[in-house]
């Protein structure tokens, strides 16, 4: 029989991608099938590295602070998150979130992946301004 689950807050992971994220709902803590969902905190000045997420799509809610992102196949595009804001992510697509501000910041974020890590693909390209 399925069960529900309570999954504590708190206990925390250092992704692939080079930033801190709050383990939540996932098939390691939940035994979750097709979703994955975990807090991320962005210190000031933390950054990304390049990555994407195969064939998995990721949906954000930034709860406090603001973040910046740079996405796309060279990283061209450019969008800031707000708290407030929801932000998609398509499956496959590049991006590399970071902070700029001097204030953290602290998102919720899912992923159609359940695993934690599984899905993260890194790659190396730079942001425009950056090269």
């Amino acid at each position: 029989m399925k069960q529900c689950k309570v999954v504590k807050g708190g206990e925390g992971f250092h992704g692939k991608q080079g930033l801190d994220y709050f383990a939540g709902v996932s098939a390691e803590t939940a035994k979750s099938e097709g979703i994955c969902m975990h807090m991320v905190v962005l210190p000031p000045g933390a950054r990304a590295k390049a990555h994407y997420h195969a064939n998995h799509e990721t949906a954000i809610y930034a709860l406090e602070g603001a973040t910046e992102m740079h996405w796309g196949p060279n990283l061209e595009h450019h969008v800031r998150l707000e708290a407030g804001d929801y932000l998609y992510i398509p499956a496959g697509v590049p991006h590399l979130p970071y902070n700029p501000t001097d204030k953290v910041a602290k998102a919720v974020l899912a992923r159609t992946d359940p695993n934690e890590q599984e899905s993260v693909v890194l790659v190396d390209i730079s942001p425009p301004e950056r090269r």
